[in-house]
């Protein structure tokens, strides 16, 4: 019988990694966001009295993080004394902890690190991958690759890359579109099935560009390039006008990554906004509002491809019980000892106990920021 334990110690740390060179999507071309240059991360690590400890994280782009890590340090102490086995229950306490500014958003965001934190000790306890804690369906998952198919890279830079992707065992290849002149989206997009044949999986990501009236005229260009998905094609927030498309079209809809609840992402359900819903774990709040809105998504027969931070998303993509897809970015990787392997258009689950990863020395001499709470 295991006995009892408690939270004892509570660090939260704050990072941030550059970039090698800026990265631009449509939101860029369109004068909407700069050039993305680094990303801001929210680190956690919980330690029992028992002596075990896990890791998570949460990150920002472009902005948000300190906001993020500020709301964290708020909050983090009211964990101290509990049982880190009561997941749902802490991330209740803390979630009203810090309730006047929300339930969404940053103050979702900043308890996302210290919940999948929680998951990784529950299951290194428990001597098992995340993925088979949580109980996986499959040891490897569908991956395609995003980070080569950016706007800032010209056309022979981003073939050169799918094939770079296709070689290390990656499955599918997503490039973006939404430029303000769509004829170069469809030529860019065109040069890019051509290049990859008929039977390489293939997506294209607007990142919220288009009006319903493009998006539609868009949809219907692009459906005789046999896509996986057309992704946020629409505002994110958009529910209805993502349903009438995904009606109107065959290829299927993507979208939900910049939602950041699992009240945001009722609205694309209840309306059958998407074939393919994007939760970001990070993003909702961590792997407790994950996790609902999966069974969520799964009762409503909705496929699932969650966005970035393949670290975790690996595992709970695993967990889901119909065939998912997770995207593949290598941007993360100075921030662990660890790697992920792909094989034959698959991301292989680790077996090493939790998430499967120990940040890195790099990883600390970015650190900008460190606070502690509790008895180390």
């Amino acid at each position: 019988m295991t006995t009892a334990d408690r939270i004892r110690h509570v660090e939260l740390s704050t990072l941030t990694l550059p970039l090698e060179r800026p990265v631009s999507d449509a939101k860029v071309l369109t004068g909407r966001q700069r050039p993305m240059t680094e990303i801001v991360f929210l680190v956690a690590t919980v330690t029992t009295e028992q002596g075990l400890s896990g890791t998570g994280f949460s990150y920002s782009k472009r902005a948000g993080g300190p906001a993020q890590y500020a709301h964290a340090r708020e909050v983090a102490a009211d964990a101290l004394g509990e049982d880190p086995n009561d997941i749902a229950k802490l991330y209740t306490k803390l979630l009203w902890s810090g309730a006047s500014v929300g339930r969404s958003g940053v103050a979702t965001q900043a308890l996302a690190a210290i919940d999948i934190a929680l998951y990784d000790l529950k299951s290194k306890r428990a001597g098992l991958s995340l993925a088979k804690f949580l109980g996986a369906h499959r040891d490897s998952v569908r991956t395609y690759n995003t980070s080569g198919g950016f706007l800032h890279a010209p056309l022979e830079e981003v073939l050169a890359r799918a094939d770079e992707s296709l070689a290390a065992g990656i499955g599918g290849i997503k490039i973006k579109v939404g430029q303000p002149d769509r004829r170069e989206d469809l030529r860019r997009v065109s040069a890019v099935r051509e290049h990859l044949g008929p039977d390489v999986p293939l997506m294209v990501d607007a990142n919220q560009q288009w009006d319903r009236t493009s998006a539609l005229r868009m949809g219907r260009a692009l459906e005789e390039f046999d896509l996986v998905w057309i992704e946020e094609p629409l505002d994110a927030y958009d529910a209805v006008g993502h349903a009438d498309l995904a009606r109107a079209l065959d290829t299927p809809i993507a979208t939900g990554e910049m939602l950041s609840s699992v009240g945001e992402h009722l609205a694309l359900v209840e309306h059958r906004s998407a074939d393919v819903i994007q939760p970001d774990a990070p993003r909702i709040g961590g792997i407790t509002p994950f996790l609902r809105l999966a069974a969520l998504a799964d009762q409503a027969g909705l496929d699932l491809a969650p966005h970035f931070a393949m670290e975790i998303h690996l595992h709970l993509a695993a967990a889901y019980p119909r065939e998912p897809w997770v995207e593949h970015f290598e941007w993360l990787n100075p921030l662990f000892e660890e790697r992920l392997e792909t094989v034959e258009g698959r991301m292989l689950v680790p077996d090493r106990p939790g998430l499967g990863f120990t940040l890195s020395e790099q990883a600390r001499a970015w650190t900008t920021d460190r606070v502690e709470f509790g008895r180390a």
